[in-house]
């Protein structure tokens, strides 16, 4: 063998290992990427899955015992109050008192419309801070998914969208409650 053609025959294998460790890398850019992504699409979805058991309630109130709760007291992570219902059809199948999350919970004394949750004597609030409320864990959701994709997927703009929605909606909850 020609010291040429053996020089040219290590060229040909330096290639083929170049090659092959660009490929293996390319592979692990495209996993991370796809790890990352699933990541910020788990986070989401359990935010949406953790909010939509207030939001249903609030948004969806006319399909519900519609109401008004005139708090009492606070105690705990819970606030109790006497509950009156709008419809005065079939009171003996209606709480009397009845019990809010405190952060969505006024000032003892006020009174605040209300959807009765089926089968408990929990209500959640309605109108717009109580849907705004109920989205709160998406939006922290969304505040995290935020972090992914700007650190793990580079896209940094499209976590400046997502956080900044998620910050708007936490803060206009806080504000509207």
């Amino acid at each position: 063998m020609s010291p040429s053609s053996r020089s040219r025959s290590g060229a040909v294998k330096r290639s083929r290992v170049r090659r092959a460790g660009e490929s293996a890398f390319g592979v692990l850019l495209l996993a991370r990427s796809g790890l990352m992504a699933l990541l910020a699409g788990l986070l989401l979805v359990a935010g949406v899955w953790t909010s939509w058991e207030t939001a249903k309630p609030a948004m969806f109130a006319s399909e519900r015992e519609q109401g008004t709760l005139s708090v009492e007291k606070c105690a705990d992570d819970t606030c109790r109050g006497t509950y009156s219902p709008d419809d005065t059809g079939e009171r003996g199948a209606t709480p009397e008192r009845v019990t809010l999350g405190q952060l969505a919970a006024p000032d003892a004394g006020e009174r605040v419309p209300v959807a009765l949750r089926s089968g408990t004597d929990e209500v959640v609030r309605t109108g717009v801070a109580g849907v705004l409320y109920a989205w709160v864990p998406l939006a922290g959701a969304l505040v995290l998914a935020a972090l992914v994709v700007a650190g793990g997927l580079r896209l940094r703009r499209t976590a400046w969208v997502m956080g900044l929605l998620g910050l708007g909606i936490m803060g206009s909850a806080f504000l509207a409650l």
